[in-house]
């Protein structure tokens, strides 16, 4: 690609256009390198770096084929206030399906025993990355993204995803009513709902969440029969934010 287009990667129409997205930072151009022994499977990642990162750079796997930069490319390269001097140009996952207008994430094989976690037009890069660091780090979840989910491969979800975002499977554009084909039983949470450090909460094939302000729409709810649950606290505020619940329900699965 020219480095006139991997400027453009910061918008999601020519993420979908050229194939790629933005990595950013000593931290995650490390982890995209340990991903490359299992998750990934890519031959070639470009990787900018101004002149004072070359070195550190050369020590890195061949896949990484360097190109320095002067300090003001690296400045429209970066989406930060404060570039580090290092952008990696990265394929996207092999199993999306592109078009000019969209990208649709066929379903990869699941694994047996992996559960899924699907967020309902999730708006906000900070929870969703952070929603993919917890996947991450208990391993055996798989994200399922609905349409008008904020882009996982927004620079700003990367960043706040610390490198999980190479590590757990995601699917682009899963539809509630499509979800009613691949799995027999649902939960969600409700404030009336059954706690969920019963037992019966890891008995579920897929975990509904829904958008920040909205939640997961009652029609769909009732569609799939999915069992309400609830976090049992005893503050005096009625709601959680979205990757707080995610990730409170994560760890009573994963105990």
């Amino acid at each position: 690609m020219k480095l006139d287009d991997v400027k453009k990667l910061h918008q999601k129409k020519y993420r979908v256009q050229f194939g790629h997205y933005l990595v950013e930072g000593e931290h995650l151009i490390l982890e995209l390198q340990k991903a490359l022994t299992s998750q990934l499977n890519v031959s070639t990642i470009s990787l900018y770096v101004t002149e004072e990162y070359q070195e550190w750079a050369n020590k890195l796997d061949p896949v990484f084929e360097i190109h320095v930069v002067s300090k003001k490319h690296m400045g429209q390269l970066s989406n930060t206030k404060s570039p580090q001097g290092l952008v990696a140009c990265v394929p996207l996952p092999a199993e999306l399906t592109l078009s000019s207008s969209q990208s649709i994430a066929k379903p990869t094989s699941q694994k047996k025993g992996e559960r899924c976690v699907y967020l309902h037009e999730v708006q906000d890069p900070g929870n969703l990355g952070t929603i993919l660091r917890t996947l991450a780090w208990f391993g055996g979840f798989r994200l399922l993204l609905s349409a008008n989910s904020v882009d996982p491969f927004n620079p700003k979800v990367v960043r706040s995803s610390m490198g999980a975002i190479f590590h757990v499977p995601i699917e682009l554009d899963v539809e509630l009513d499509e979800l009613q084909t691949r799995f027999n039983k649902f939960a969600y949470l409700d404030m009336q709902g059954t706690q969920v450090n019963s037992s019966e909460f890891a008995n579920y094939e897929c975990y509904l969440f829904g958008n920040e302000a909205r939640g997961v729409p009652s029609t769909a709810l009732a569609d799939c029969n999915a069992q309400a649950f609830t976090i049992p606290g005893n503050g005096s505020i009625d709601s959680l934010n979205l990757a707080s619940a995610v990730n409170m329900c994560v760890y009573q699965l994963s105990i």
